[in-house]
């Protein structure tokens, strides 16, 4: 979405099939779903992901990947609840936190990282959305409440929502009353949902690189979320 409107690149050469990050035990959450369609896990479905998620893996994970435990916290917990509201879609972390990754590196671009509460310590907040440096024209929606700006849209938060498509996707990831685009969890969950959208099953490979295209509308950028999506796969196998 941070590049929302550039026109798409040329194609890049297939990169090689997703692997399927290893099932999670008990309340743990994990699977992929790219390129091509892994088995499925049924991890539990909890009233609070963040504290259904233990530690041990969290740790295992963060350590495997380079992925911080808190967002990476987040993207498991957004997998999770999708598995309870729409299991057919197959979302993953992996796929989760590779569009992370590439948008804003888990949410630390400008030296912050997410806080214990999941907001970023330091805002995210892109560029103009003025039709310029290749991106599309898109006039503010949101009286500057979410990205400070009054004329034109800028993506914001960890996910890089712009806020038009916030309005229509927000989501409250930890339960705690509040729709925060700054927030990994509700931030992730809304990216899933997102991603899920028109009945898509990420399992798939041609529905899950449509639904990356989706969210931001360029090949190189498609291939890019495929590479540190297997990166993350392969790392924990």
């Amino acid at each position: 979405m941070r590049l929302a409107g550039v026109a798409a690149d040329a194609a890049p050469a297939a990169p090689s099939p997703l692997q399927q990050a290893p099932a999670v035990p008990s309340e743990e959450a994990a699977e992929t779903g790219a390129r091509t369609a892994p088995a499925r896990t049924e991890p539990v479905v909890p009233e609070a992901p963040a504290e259904r998620i233990s530690a041990e893996w969290l740790a295992r994970v963060s350590g495997q990947t380079g992925i911080p435990e808190r967002a990476l916290l987040g993207y498991a917990g957004a997998q999770l609840v999708r598995e309870h509201e729409n299991p057919a879609c197959g979302v993953s972390w992996v796929t989760l936190a590779a569009i992370g990754s590439v948008e804003t590196e888990h949410g630390t671009w400008g030296g912050g990282r997410s806080g214990a509460d999941g907001t970023t310590t330091e805002p995210i907040i892109g560029i103009a959305l003025d039709g310029g440096n290749g991106t599309a024209a898109v006039p503010d929606t949101d009286g500057g409440r979410l990205d400070g700006d009054t004329e034109w849209d800028r993506a914001v938060g960890p996910m890089q929502f712009i806020p038009a498509t916030w309005r229509t996707w927000a989501a409250d990831g930890d339960g705690d009353g509040v729709e925060d685009p700054h927030d990994i969890d509700d931030a992730a969950l809304a990216a899933a949902r997102y991603l899920c959208a028109d009945g898509r099953d990420l399992t798939d490979g041609d529905q899950w690189w449509r639904a990356v295209h989706a969210y931001n509308h360029s090949d190189a950028y498609v291939g890019d979320v495929y590479e540190r999506a297997d990166h993350y796969a392969t790392r924990t196998q």
